[in-house]
């Protein structure tokens, strides 16, 4: 039933861009907060970015103020991450998710998350 299939992940160079997209289906992609997050290597997961149902307000980890930037396109059904100057501490396995239980602008669990989309920043 609900889906979320992430892909964009590459190798690339410190310094460099890439942009994440994470398609949904099986659910109602307009009536959901959504959020980035990621897990590096021997790492537990890490809260990267969150945006509400209409895009019109958006968070960030302190990590990644400044270099990300979390969109919507609700009519499409899809999430992005655009991703620039990315250093060597980005890389990481990238998930989508979908928030639940939303109190005060802030999802309390996330009920689905995707496959993940490997994100490698290195010379």
């Amino acid at each position: 039933q609900v889906q979320l299939v992430e892909s964009g992940g590459d190798l690339v160079q410190p310094g460099g861009s890439l942009r994440l997209s994470c398609a949904a289906s099986g659910f109602s992609f307009s009536s959901y907060y959504m959020s980035w997050v990621r897990q590096a290597p021997g790492k537990g997961p890490e809260w990267v970015s969150l945006i509400n149902i209409d895009g019109g307000s958006t968070r960030y980890a302190d990590s990644v103020k400044g270099r990300f930037t979390i969109s919507r396109d609700n009519a499409k059904n899809t999430l992005y991450l655009q991703m620039n100057s990315l250093k060597s501490e980005d890389t990481a396995l990238y998930y989508c998710a979908r928030g639940s239980r939303v109190v005060a602008g802030t999802p309390l669990l996330y009920d689905y998350w995707g496959q993940g989309t490997q994100v490698t920043v290195a010379s």
